[in-house]
């Protein structure tokens, strides 16, 4: 028999950026908010002498236990999906924080064509072009919100995170610059810049919220100065460097004496007014660690968890229409996207001290990303941002040997040692295209440990995929030639997506943002068509994935959907633009 606890104004479902953007926001304006973490609390004083690469990037100990939950994978609806018994090709976040605990800090806007892709695409390559890829599957859609209306909702997020950076030129238009200067320009960096501007090219600093400097955000919390110490990806900052939840908005919605973190809290449903089916009342939730069951009612339930278990969490509560492939009929699940990467190492005479680094440290170019350049004859839309990074070369995971060299022995071992410092990499970050087949379901065999079905990812690369990654190595390796390497080794053809090893965690959709319920979940304050009072926010309601990482984007988006739950507490009923 489960609890029922006194009803709070907004509970949010996860406590990472998102969750606490919306409580920060919330709890200023006086309201009450409860926040269900599942897993265990944790700060900065946690993650000191916290530089253990087997521990935290190999083992890796603070991202989700698998043995607990995971998801079922296969390439297409023939094969039978199976378990991801470690994890592989994305790194699922937990414990407070969540993902934004172990982030790089790689702080992009995604460009005015991503909100628009459809409509800009059409304006461009007309209405009937190929490179919309309706006969052939692609489920290409607008997002129901602009470039511009989302502009201060961007703008927002970097004066809370601080971030450090510098005006791209081939981006959206801003409101304010950065709050902090860019990050310090190292040697690495200085030649990717100048071969980039030889070719015609426009190389930006990285934004980053590894921050350049000490600085206090409009709340109050101060944000430490990067150390270059390079361990950020897969590690917390035991500087308080590394914009987080931790060091951002959860401190300011603690202070405000409205808010509470409960950790250990797993909620298993979502629950719906009997009476009125337009509502839902609270959750149900399992507490972790003595398997007690309480319900928490909310005036509003926000889902601000990770993209699968946002997923999750609506299905298991038959709250929206599950996507079906063959009739491309219903929401949820739909435009599951994931992302590419086109690459070339090169190998070099002189050493560099890519030992040192920080998550966001690079630069980087978007001439080859989103519309900037002319896809008429290419066979795909959209392309990747092009960048160089010295996130810093760990000894364990950092072993580039030149192609034919053995993967163990000797010549493996002193190849390894030669290339540790002398090998460079440029990349190109592109997104997957939305496809009909690419899509989110629950499983029918496996379950997780207190009994809710497993979210099934059927997912493949597609033409546009393969050609865009094909692309994107192409113009890296003409960059990394241009900088002067003595061998370059350059990425292979796409074949089928692996969910090993690991390539990204960037996956986005299956609770998109629209202005339409006939193609979306939620609204363009991500409120959830069938239900009034609840919203769902995160990479989530993309409806494609863009060439860059999300977070920016997921931030902004926080802050708009916090904007509409205030709106709503205040008025009620459905929120229009």
């Amino acid at each position: 028999m489960a609890t029922e606890l006194d009803k709070v104004d907004v509970l949010t479902v996860g406590v990472g950026w998102t969750g606490g953007i919306i409580a920060a926001e919330a709890a200023k304006e006086g309201y009450s908010v409860v926040g269900l973490e599942r897993g265990r609390a944790r700060d900065t004083e946690d993650y000191q002498n916290i530089h253990d690469e087997y521990k935290y990037a190999i083992r890796y100990d603070l991202m989700q236990d698998v043995s607990k939950e995971t998801v079922t994978f296969r390439n297409n609806r023939e094969q039978t999906a199976l378990p991801m018994r470690q994890l592989g090709s994305f790194l699922l976040g937990e414990n407070l924080g969540g993902a934004g605990t172990h982030w790089n800090g790689q702080t992009w806007r995604f460009l005015p064509y991503d909100f628009q892709i459809r409509s800009m695409s059409e304006e461009r390559y007309g209405s009937d072009s190929d490179l919309l890829g309706d006969d052939d599957g692609y489920q290409y859609q607008d997002w129901g919100i602009t470039y511009d209306e989302l502009e201060p909702y961007f703008d927002r997020f970097e004066q809370t995170a601080g971030i450090s950076g510098e005006e791209n030129p081939l981006a959206g238009e801003r409101s304010n610059p950065y709050p902090t200067p860019p990050m310090m320009k190292t040697r690495t960096l200085q030649m990717f810049e100048e071969a980039a501007t030889n070719m015609g090219y426009s190389p930006i600093m990285m934004p980053s919220a590894n921050l350049s400097e000490q600085y206090e955000n409009p709340d109050g919390e101060s944000i430490a100065a990067c150390q270059y110490c390079a361990f950020c990806e897969r590690f917390g900052c035991e500087y308080g460097a590394k914009s987080s939840p931790e060091v951002t908005v959860l401190p300011t919605a603690r202070k405000t004496g409205n808010y509470e973190v409960r950790t250990h809290s797993n909620v298993v449903e979502i629950l719906t007014d009997e009476d009125d089916d337009s509502q839902v009342t609270g959750v149900r939730y399992v507490d972790t660690r003595t398997g007690e069951e309480f319900i928490q009612p909310a005036d509003v339930v926000v889902l601000t968890s990770y993209i699968f278990n946002n997923y999750k969490l609506l299905r298991v509560s038959d709250i929206g229409e599950q996507y079906d492939p063959e009739t491309q009929e219903g929401t949820l699940g739909r435009n599951y996207c994931y992302q590419i990467f086109g690459s070339a190492t090169g190998f070099f005479d002189e050493q560099f001290n890519t030992f040192m680094g920080a998550g966001a440290l690079g630069m980087a170019f978007d001439d080859f990303n989103g519309d900037n350049f002319d896809h008429t004859d290419l066979g795909f839309l959209h392309g990747g941002n092009m960048a160089l990074t010295q996130t810093g070369s760990r000894p364990i995971n950092s072993n580039t040997v030149r192609p034919g060299t053995p993967s163990w022995g000797s010549e493996f071992k002193n190849d390894s040692i030669e290339n540790f410092t002398r090998t460079l990499t440029v990349q190109g970050q592109g997104a997957t295209s939305p496809h009909r087949d690419n899509y989110l379901d629950i499983d029918e065999t496996y379950n997780d440990v207190y009994g809710v079905p497993l979210v099934k990812l059927t997912y493949n690369y597609h033409d546009q995929d393969v050609e865009r990654q094909k692309y994107l190595t192409e113009r890296a390796t003409e960059v990394m030639e241009e900088m002067g390497a003595t061998e370059i080794s350059s990425s292979g053809e796409l074949t089928d997506y692996d969910i090993v090893p690991y390539q990204s965690t960037h996956n986005t959709g299956g609770t998109l943002m629209g202005d339409d319920p006939e193609t979306s979940v939620v609204n363009n304050y991500l409120q959830h068509w069938d239900r009034d009072n609840l919203f769902v926010v995160g990479a989530g309601n993309f409806a494609h994935n863009s060439g860059y990482n999300p977070t920016a984007t997921v931030g902004a988006l926080a802050y708009r959907c916090a904007e509409g739950i205030i709106t709503f507490l205040e008025d009620g009923g459905r929120l229009e633009e």
